[in-house]
């Protein structure tokens, strides 16, 4: 499974970006089709990234000894900003749902850090473990960047994430059990 999310959900990110620009072609975006498929491609993205992300926890509590407890709590910090991140996604579909129970600010600001930090941590400790590349978690902090500078990079930011996550798709099993990548 970590193989096929580690593919997907960048795959999906680099979708809704491209929808996004698409849906802003008219000057204008919410509520056409490419907004609503894209969100939709955002929404799968972020569940795949929180499946990853329990994954590579897994990964870390087999093969990095006296990490289970850090891996635990960055697998939470990823599970909260999924959650916060799939709220918004929601409230973004339905403007129903974002008037009824808007997410607070605290979550939406700090639900993305949160859910970024998380996977950062769980993909150094397969770094420090000699289970990863060091080139994995620095690309995919990148692409997070890109995001984080303007929605306008997701396509490019997300291709950057899926090169980062590039180690663990390329392998039959999640992470290798021994030698750096």
């Amino acid at each position: 499974m970590t193989r096929f999310c580690a593919v997907t959900a960048p795959a999906l990110m680099v979708a809704y970006g491209i929808l996004r620009w698409i849906d802003g072609l008219d000057g204008h975006r919410k509520g056409g089709p490419a907004w609503n498929v894209g969100h939709v491609a955002f929404f799968l993205a972020i569940v795949l990234f929180a499946v990853l992300a329990v994954g590579l926890r897994r990964s870390v509590v087999a093969q990095v000894p006296g990490r289970g407890v850090l891996a635990g709590v960055a697998t939470g910090a990823v599970m909260v900003g999924a959650a916060c991140f799939l709220w918004v996604i929601a409230g973004d579909l339905s403007a129903a749902f974002r008037d009824a129970a808007p997410l607070p600010g605290v979550l939406e600001a700090a639900g993305p850090a949160l859910f970024q930090l998380g996977l950062l941590t769980l993909l150094v400790l397969l770094v420090v473990a000699r289970r990863l590349p060091v080139w994995s978690p620095v690309l995919v902090l990148a692409g997070f960047a890109g995001i984080a500078v303007s929605l306008d990079l997701l396509p490019v930011a997300s291709l950057v994430v899926a090169a980062g996550l590039a180690p663990l798709a390329a392998r039959p099993a999640a992470i290798p059990a021994t030698g750096r990548s």
